[in-house]
């Protein structure tokens, strides 16, 4: 390979003080100046082209006893994928304390590309059309009650003082793919749990496991040394199926990447 010597300006020739370079690049040949995790820090900061990453954390106080279902905050089921609509935001405060107060809905639009608009609780509806909500965010103030956002359907609730959706559930964007490089599952008492990673292609009804993990009266954590992909419009969860009554958390990382 040819190597450029910055001193002398120009390319070394006739093999003299020759080294081994190691770079590591993004895919348009961009070198990033950092090696190991820090490499991602340019990712978090917006400075790599075409990469982004996203956190999905979620919590559920009674996980499920008697198969599996989704980690979030909302109903204590399965996370139900909404039609296309606008999302409004009600709370069930008492005297509609929360009423007036904002609210920003995080997701993707009927085209499945990123979208978010910020709406008023007890006021009127999004302009913007959702086909998915993987996060709720307050804005003004914190929420006194338990708020619920709404499609077709009940799509993210925040729970009362938590200010944001715990809800451990993602749908990969249009025209980019989903490396997925962290996993983690907790438990909250000295009981057992398994958890699941499941995710769903587009255009199919089935969910397929990605990971399994048990754990008892602890946490796991797994790093992909070669992380998961998934393709663009896929839906990605993770559940759990609980020995006894108690509650969990589950996250995970993906960095996404412009197709």
């Amino acid at each position: 390979m040819a190597q450029w010597n910055k001193n002398s300006q120009s390319y070394l020739t006739n093999g003299t003080t020759l080294f081994e370079a190691v770079m590591i690049a993004d895919k348009d040949g961009n070198i990033l100046n950092t090696a190991g995790s820090a490499s991602n820090i340019p990712i978090a900061n917006g400075g790599v082209t075409g990469y982004s990453h996203i956190n999905k954390f979620g919590y559920r106080s009674t996980l499920a006893t008697s198969g599996f279902e989704t980690i979030w905050d909302g109903a204590a089921s399965n996370y139900t994928y909404q039609t296309v609509g606008t999302a409004t935001a009600t709370s069930d405060a008492a005297l509609s304390a929360d009423d007036t107060k904002e609210v920003n809905i995080q997701g993707l639009d009927e085209n499945y590309n990123e979208v978010s608009e910020t709406i008023t609780i007890g006021g009127g509806a999004s302009t913007a059309q959702f086909s998915r909500v993987f996060r709720a965010i307050m804005v003004s103030d914190n929420n006194d009650g338990n708020v619920t956002i709404t499609t077709t359907g009940t799509v993210a609730y925040i729970q009362a003082d938590a200010a944001q959706t715990l809800m451990a559930v993602y749908t990969i964007p249009a025209g980019k793919t989903g490396y997925l490089l962290k996993l983690h599952g907790n438990v909250d008492k000295n009981q057992d749990a398994i958890f699941r990673l499941v995710s769903r292609d587009f255009g199919t009804t089935v969910f397929n496991v990605k990971g399994q993990f048990g754990v008892f009266a602890n946490s796991f954590d797994y790093d992909y040394p070669v992380p998961l992909v998934f393709s663009e419009k896929t839906d990605i969860e993770v559940r759990a199926d609980a020995g006894n009554s108690m509650g969990g958390g589950a996250l995970f990382d993906i960095i996404l990447v412009n197709n």
